[in-house]
């Protein structure tokens, strides 16, 4: 069995690698957590499973296949760092890093010491996002004219947690939570992105909780993303226009929808819509475990990094999207893409 340790034990360790990690049959073997509580969870849902209480503690596991770094964004790139300098295959839940130059740093000292590593982009294996990207496979819409898509949420008291209290250099924000989701959905749907013009705002948190961004992608095409934590009627999750109809996700604002899960689940379908025309598109199954199967396999391929689930590369072009973002909502203007790593022309 592949053995992995697992840097942090809060809502995204506890919530979601965990899980996925033993549904996927990988053998989760060692923890990093001081809260005692959360390390009695750990060991309650991981049996067997060694608490320890620093990731210099961890790198002393014997016979580690593979870290996942769990910890608040801020510092994933610290432990990342630590980790690949240990010759440890890296699991980095996204976002992979604050910003672009230093995504890019973990890539290079990855590939450097010739050590795997991969961000967790759990979305990529949504059943809506597998239902979509089927149906642009197949043509259904015809000819594409844009893209929006939207993470709205009525959070008008923010939760008490480091996310929401968390400055932007520190990894709050929706901009490195949700937004590292959908930019990552639309660049693998239409292509890398050239320009970007945003409008943020921090209503209620520290970093921002109120985002749209309008994206150019190199091939032309427009794309629309917004996130929201105090959006009092969420609107529809994807709405995807083409000359053939338009494919409509999730929606609390009216629209008929028979979507009760606004976070995914086997049991969603949108709608195909041509004016009073509606029909119903039941979702593709897709297993988010199989992110953990696929990270298995790769570290028993004869290339462990160019197999792997996600090209980190890709995170790199997420985040220098956000950082273009961050520009084009000081100054009030589009501002184009520039991507660490690769020749900008």
């Amino acid at each position: 069995m592949t053995r992995v340790g697992l840097v942090g034990y809060g809502s995204s360790g506890a919530g979601f690698h965990a899980p996925l990690l033993r549904e996927a049959g990988l053998d989760l073997v060692a923890v990093v957590t001081g809260n005692p509580e959360r390390a009695d969870q750990a060991r309650a849902e991981n049996p067997g499973v060694v608490v320890v209480p620093d990731l210099a503690a961890l790198v002393a596991v014997p016979d580690l296949d593979v870290v996942v770094v769990a910890s608040p964004s801020g510092r994933h790139v610290e432990h990342a760092e630590a980790l690949l300098e240990a010759g440890i295959a890296v699991v980095v839940d996204k976002p992979i890093a604050t910003d672009a130059h230093q995504a890019q740093g973990l890539v290079d000292l990855a590939a450097g010491r010739g050590v795997p590593l991969t961000v967790f982009q759990n979305r990529r294996y949504d059943p809506e996002f597998a239902t979509i990207r089927d149906l642009l496979h197949r043509g259904v819409l015809g000819e594409l004219r844009r893209t929006e898509m939207r993470w709205d949420r009525w959070r008008p008291v923010p939760k008490d947690r480091w996310r929401e209290r968390a400055t932007a250099a520190e990894g709050g924000g929706l901009l490195l939570d949700l937004h590292t989701h959908l930019l990552d959905q639309v660049v693998l749907m239409h292509g890398p992105v050239a320009t970007v013009y945003a409008e943020l705002a921090a209503w209620t948190v520290t970093a921002e909780d109120d985002t749209f961004v309008a994206l150019r992608h190199t091939d032309g095409y427009s794309t629309h993303l917004s996130a929201s934590s105090v959006a009092g009627a969420p609107g529809p999750r994807a709405r995807i226009t083409g000359s053939a109809g338009t494919f409509l996700l999730g929606s609390a604002g009216g629209e008929p929808t028979a979507f009760h899960d606004a976070d995914g689940g086997p049991g969603q379908h949108g709608w195909l819509v041509r004016g009073d025309e509606r029909e119903a598109v039941l979702a593709r199954s897709s297993d988010p475990a199989d992110f953990y199967r696929e990270v298995a396999a790769a570290l028993a391929s004869p290339d462990p990094q160019e197999s792997m689930p996600v090209d980190p590369r890709d995170a790199v072009h997420v985040l220098a999207v956000i950082d273009a973002a961050r520009i084009s909502a000081a100054d009030g203007r589009v501002v184009d893409v520039i991507t660490p790593g690769e020749d900008p022309h």
